[in-house]
């Protein structure tokens, strides 16, 4: 459970997860960790992650379960809807590459197998990261909206929820918890909502056949690959911790996850406050 405190984010009153004493990879104190079963499997991670991972299913669910999607997928969101998406997620987009970039620089080589795979598997991913933020701008453009507005359009109130926390996480947290949050969290439940959004003939028949592809290419990469990116993500954690962590810092990083579903909720959330308030709609249209 998140504990409550003084610096709650936007929208909800779950705070700031508190950081253990101390969360360092493959210490001796461990039981070593090295998978054999299939990396997509949960049953080929240590009890732990397979615990905690369930525990935080139902927060999960409410994100890859979010109304927006719904929308988006029955082609019923409406301009405005689609412009705050498109706006307010585009800064998690353009700094996804520097949240890896501040976990890599947590890693030493040769100081752990854990750090080790993590370096070599942030360098590698780093690059296809930046070009995804090109295949946003795309998306937003075949969407109808242009790519000045997602780069210099006023941001909707409380959609940094999620980009503030990337970024806290990933520069003051563990090295597992970083990663734990963004490329697992993070990356897992946006693998999940956008198989489901590409796979609506509604959603993707709407664009012109000759553009679809190039303007649907971030959609289509986030729903393939991510199947077995936040798995990698988590076979990393698995390796850094061991087969058994002490119980704060398995704790700790379940707050992480669940944080990060919280914050995805949150900036979903405020995409739709227009939609939802009607006396914030009366202020737009004037």
């Amino acid at each position: 459970m998140l504990e409550l405190g003084a610096d709650p984010v936007p929208g909800t009153a779950l705070s700031r997860p508190r950081r253990t004493r101390n969360l360092s990879g493959d210490s001796h104190m461990y039981a070593h960790f090295e998978r054999t079963g299939s990396l997509t499997e949960l049953s080929s991670y240590p009890h732990w992650a397979q615990d905690l991972v369930t525990a935080c299913e139902a927060t999960k669910l409410t994100v890859v379960k979010h109304e927006l999607w719904t929308l988006m997928r029955e082609n019923r969101l409406d301009a405005t809807g689609t412009r705050d998406f498109m706006v307010g997620v585009w800064p998690v987009i353009e700094r996804f590459p520097a949240y890896m970039a501040q976990n890599l620089l947590k890693t030493r080589y040769g100081r752990s197998h854990g750090e080790n795979m993590a370096r070599r598997w942030l360098v590698r991913n780093i690059r296809v990261e930046q070009n995804h933020a090109e295949y946003w701008l795309n998306w937003a453009e075949g969407t109808g909206v242009p790519q000045n507005e997602v780069l210099d359009g006023t941001t909707p109130y409380g959609t940094d929820a999620l980009s503030n926390w990337c970024e806290e996480v990933s520069r003051s947290a563990p090295l597992a918890a970083g990663m734990l949050a963004t490329n697992y969290a993070v990356e897992g439940a946006t693998g999940e909502w956008s198989q489901w959004v590409y796979d609506s003939a509604a959603y993707t028949e709407s664009f012109p056949k000759a553009t679809r592809a190039g303007t649907l290419r971030w959609l289509q990469l986030h729903a393939a690959y991510d199947d077995t990116h936040p798995w990698e993500a988590l076979e990393i954690v698995c390796t850094l911790m061991g087969n058994a962590p002490r119980g704060d810092e398995v704790a700790y990083l379940q707050e992480c996850v669940k944080r990060s579903y919280v914050s995805m909720r949150i900036t979903l959330d405020r995409c739709l406050d227009v939609r939802r308030d009607p006396w914030a709609a009366s202020e737009a249209a004037a």
